[in-house]
């Protein structure tokens, strides 16, 4: 049973940037896949960012070329590089994983993006 915590959330103005963290509290080498999704009140949650067993990544069409997912294997860690932020990218962020064939949660942070 894999244990994702994510931390880094919390409020940024429009325009600015914001790291979050997501440690697993186990090894991450033999996940098939990991990624970022974040959800607002209301509706569904969506998927931001994807980076497979090999390192490639995929984002989605509202986030591309302003975040980037990255993972470091030693560290246990999976990161969300936001940039850009903009109000429409309030939300609560999760982390995600999957091993073999099991996928993981974290709890989610809050993200606000506001004057």
């Amino acid at each position: 049973q894999v244990q994702l915590v994510e931390s880094g959330g919390g409020l940024v103005q429009p325009g600015g940037s914001l790291k979050l963290s997501c440690t697993a509290s186990e090894s991450i080498l033999s996940i098939d896949m990991t990624s970022w999704y974040r959800r607002v009140p209301g509706e569904e949650r969506k998927l931001v960012a994807v980076m497979t067993r090999t390192g490639s990544t995929n984002y989605a069409d509202f986030v591309k070329g302003r975040f980037g997912i990255s993972r470091d294997n030693a560290k246990k860690t999976i990161d969300l590089h936001m940039n850009s932020l903009k109000p429409e990218d309030t939300a609560v962020y999760y982390c995600h994983l999957r091993r073999w064939g099991v996928d993981y949660w974290g709890q989610g942070t809050q993200v606000t993006v506001s004057s």
